[in-house]
């Protein structure tokens, strides 16, 4: 049973007349009469009576009818709904994001999303990074932001940007009048950091032994907003994504550059290679690499 079958049938119901389903059809009454034969050949049996003077139903006809106008119906509702999300007029995103840059860098970009195609919905889990990993891997969003993975096929890695680490110093410390600052000095007083296996920790650890240099923790805890809280009340300094600036400064803490060695790592899509994109995600995947494309990271003033 297809679509044109049961136009044809339904057609058929509503005039009782071969010449006008036909014209109504334009089809030719030969071919309208064979799609008919191939529907009651399908369901196996007659769904009109024929006589020269007169069609009409046949009682298993009449039982199809309702049927037909609901299977025509939501077949014409399927093909529409599916013409919207080709068209990006009707859809979903999903999403997996670091909090860093969901609550920086990810406005801007649904904003301008939004505003191309306001019909689509998205979802936005803002998780820690290993969480990001773990929802691309098993499909249960489409796209995830966060930092680049190990090389693997697990996963396909889009750079967006590169973030670097900056200073996060109590508002009142003499390195809070720095322009910029170098590892050696920071490393100098007492160090706030996350606990293991936060990625960032490890991330910074591994780079800073490539140095020669060490980080000795005097405290340590599970969230960045208390270690902002912590370094604000002047308990020691910390090492923070530049994405993670703008809520530092918030908390109270103060950001200054670090070099001597420049920390990096690179932020971008995360995507797994098993699963096609839906036209919805793709859109928002162009949108994301148009955005940040131009994107650099400074760190806001603390003054």
């Amino acid at each position: 049973m297809n679509e044109r079958q049961l136009k044809v049938f339904l057609t058929l119901a509503e005039t009782l007349n071969f010449a006008s389903a036909a014209r109504r059809l334009h089809l030719s009454q030969p071919a309208l009469s064979l799609s008919l034969k191939k529907l009651e050949q399908e369901v196996g049996g007659a769904l009109l009576s024929r006589t020269t003077r007169q069609v009409r139903l046949t009682p298993e006809g009449e039982t199809l009818l309702p049927r037909a106008r609901q299977l025509l119906a939501d077949w014409q509702d399927t093909e529409e709904m599916l013409r919207q999300r080709f068209t990006l007029k009707r859809g979903r995103v999903t999403i997996a994001a670091m909090p860093s840059f969901a609550g920086n860098v990810l406005p801007g970009i649904l904003a301008a999303y939004r505003q191309r195609y306001p019909n689509i919905d998205v979802s936005i889990l803002d998780v820690i990074h290993e969480e990001v990993l773990e929802l691309v891997s098993k499909g249960r969003v489409e796209l995830g932001i966060g930092l680049e993975p190990p090389a693997e096929p697990l996963f396909h890695f889009v750079p967006l940007f590169l973030d670097r680490f900056v200073a996060a110093v109590p508002p009142r410390s003499k390195l809070a009048r720095s322009r910029r600052l170098t590892w050696s000095q920071l490393l100098g007083h007492p160090f706030i950091a996350l606990q293991r296996p936060s990625t960032v920790r490890s991330f910074l650890e591994e780079a800073l032994e490539r140095e020669g240099k060490r980080i000795t923790v005097s405290m340590e805890c599970h969230q960045l907003s208390t270690v902002g809280s912590l370094v604000a009340a002047g308990l020691g300094v910390s090492a923070v994504p530049a994405l993670c600036a703008r809520q530092f400064k918030q908390f109270g803490a103060r950001c200054v550059p670090l070099c001597d060695p420049g920390v990096e790592r690179r932020v971008g899509l995360i995507m797994h290679p098993g699963f096609e994109l839906s036209v919805a995600a793709r859109a928002m995947q162009e949108i994301m690499v148009a955005t940040t494309s131009q994107h650099v990271h400074s760190v806001p003033s603390s003054r």
